[in-house]
């Protein structure tokens, strides 16, 4: 049988992380990768018997390609420390990593925010391309932040989601996003993206008539009308940023 490394990134995640490594007690190996966690992360990873790492974070590709450099078994599975695997997903990774020929998986993902499971908005299924064969894969350091992974070869998608327990409150959904604005300016600069005088005005129009009406973000009602304005204004301040920075400045 074909042996998977369940991995974690992680930052302060006590309140998540003894959770999320119960539902991974299926796989051959867990690793923990933290970035320089204050609280008890650590401790509560150690005493569930996971190997633990630390590399310093200064972006999530950077991050996962560290942590692909670390994997020994011939598959390795990506967990967020607030996501869970349940039963049926586990036996389904087990049966896909013996296919032939294939060198990722990606897996459909049920986000709850705010104690709700978002059905539309492009938050579901949102496959996640997650369960790679580490020396096929590597994550695109152009994106800094919502990362890319390249894999060479061929790959498939499975049927039983992950569970992500996204955001608890709005305010925690706020400064994520405001966490990442640096991060996203620097990934549209790495792109290539280029912006006009009126691109914080005309992409956050784009991104909420995309999340709202064509994704049918309505349909989860106020949910879905906050998250579609959030994520707009989220647009229209990187977009700002990308206009008013010089170029320069955008250099890591």
């Amino acid at each position: 049988m074909k042996e998977i490394t369940a991995l974690v990134l992680t930052l302060n995640e006590e309140e998540n992380i003894a959770e999320c490594l119960r539902t991974l007690a299926w796989a051959d190996r867990i690793l923990v990768l933290d970035s320089g966690s204050t609280d008890r992360t650590v401790e509560i990873a150690r005493s569930m018997g996971a190997d633990v790492y630390f590399h310093p974070f200064r972006n999530y590709a950077e991050q996962r390609n560290f942590a692909l450099s670390l994997v020994r078994t011939d598959w390795v599975l990506f967990v967020d420390a607030d996501e869970r695997v349940p039963e049926e997903l586990a036996l389904e990774i087990r049966e896909a990593v013996e296919r032939e020929g294939v060198c990722g998986w990606w897996i459909p993902r049920k986000n709850y925010i705010c104690g709700r499971w978002i059905r539309h908005g492009g938050w579901y299924p949102d496959f996640q391309l997650r369960l790679l064969r580490p020396e096929r894969a590597r994550y695109d350091s152009a994106w800094e932040v919502h990362e890319i992974v390249i894999v060479e070869g061929e790959t498939g998608c499975l049927r039983n989601p992950l569970i992500h327990y996204n955001y608890r409150t709005w305010r925690e959904f706020l400064a994520r996003q405001r966490a990442y604005l640096p991060l996203e300016v620097r990934t549209l600069h790495r792109r290539g993206m280029k912006a006009k005088p009126w691109s914080p005005l005309s992409m956050p129009v784009r991104e909420f008539w995309r999340r709202y009406f064509k994704l049918e973000g309505y349909r989860d009602g106020l949910h879905g009308l906050i998250l579609a304005l959030v994520l707009a204004i989220y647009t229209s301040l990187a977009y700002g940023q990308l206009l008013l920075t010089k170029p320069e400045k955008l250099q890591v």
